[in-house]
């Protein structure tokens, strides 16, 4: 099992698209560069809330070949792993550990609602199919399965399953989690705009979507708040707020793109069904990106 360090920013980085919808690899390896220039800890490849669900087999593979071939090691590479059954959630695990990426992000069997045994079966199953860490994915709101700690307590025979990407909104559920099972299980901050609240809590680790387009600041942000110095963290977070704001919501993909399209150059395009923001929408988002671009230059950005 590969060690890694559940600390610092985990962009969940944006699939890159040609206007035809097939994979950009140039633009998805410049991306990973500016991302590990500013300082990211790991970076997750295809989150699931994310493109995951709309590409074939084979380019969600080209997309981890590409990041093992750009990262080199610098950094953790967690693969999302989003399937609509065992048996394919099992053989996307074994194919991700061939490649050799460090862990995997792993979301319940996607189109149906487990009950609690048939949860748990399935992480059982994924845990043991590779080497590879995992990181849980608890996002009740979006699946409908909820990872709570007495499911939680039925997986840790599983020395992979190592951390849980928490996303219910219920900040109480990081100190239950911290208390219940110490350093056995890291919680890792899933919601952008709860990151003041998720670090007060003693979270060090946050996949964020914004991060995509403001990483820095993003990289910083997450710095200030666990050496405790919430004054400046503040003042930071109230600058990032609003943008942060868009990655809750249920067009996230495309307000990210749009985002990181005005702060990095990279195409908006997202993949079908998904149309890209238009109208007095995509107005309102250029605008906040804007407002936040000045006012992190303000800071000094």
């Amino acid at each position: 099992m590969s060690h890694i360090l559940w600390t610092g920013v985990f962009p969940a980085v944006t699939t890159k698209l040609k206007a035809d919808f097939t994979l950009d690899i140039d633009a998805i390896k410049a991306g990973l560069e500016r991302l590990i220039e500013a300082g990211v800890g790991g970076v997750v490849m295809m989150g699931m809330v994310g493109e995951n669900a709309q590409l074939s087999p084979e380019e969600k593979l080209t997309v981890l070949r590409t990041a093992k071939e750009v990262v080199k090691g610098r950094v953790p590479i967690i693969s999302g792993l989003a399937e609509t059954n065992t048996a394919s959630a099992v053989a996307f695990a074994k194919e991700a550990e061939k490649i050799g990426v460090d862990g995997l992000m792993v979301f319940p069997g996607l189109t149906y609602k487990s009950d609690a045994a048939e949860t748990v079966a399935f992480y059982k199953a994924v845990a043991r199919a590779s080497r590879l860490s995992i990181l849980l994915y608890n996002n009740p709101r979006g699946y409908g399965v909820d990872l709570t700690s007495d499911v939680l307590a039925d997986l840790m025979e599983e020395q992979t399953i190592v951390a849980i990407k928490e996303e219910s909104y219920e900040t109480h559920r990081i100190t239950d989690l911290i208390s219940r099972f110490g350093d056995r299980l890291n919680v890792v901050c899933g919601v952008d705009n709860l990151i003041v609240e998720s670090a007060a809590l003693g979270v060090k680790c946050w996949v964020s979507g914004m991060a995509n387009a403001t990483p820095k600041p993003a990289v910083d942000l997450l710095k200030l708040l666990v050496a405790g110095d919430f004054a400046k963290a503040r003042k930071l977070y109230a600058a990032l707020d609003p943008l942060f704001y868009l990655d809750t919501v249920v067009k996230l993909v495309q307000h990210i793109k749009l985002a990181e399209n005005i702060t990095s150059g990279t195409a908006e395009t997202v993949k079908p069904p998904r149309q890209n923001l238009a109208g007095a929408e995509r107005e309102k988002t250029i605008a906040i990106t804007k407002k936040t671009l000045a006012d992190l230059k303000a800071l000094g950005y």
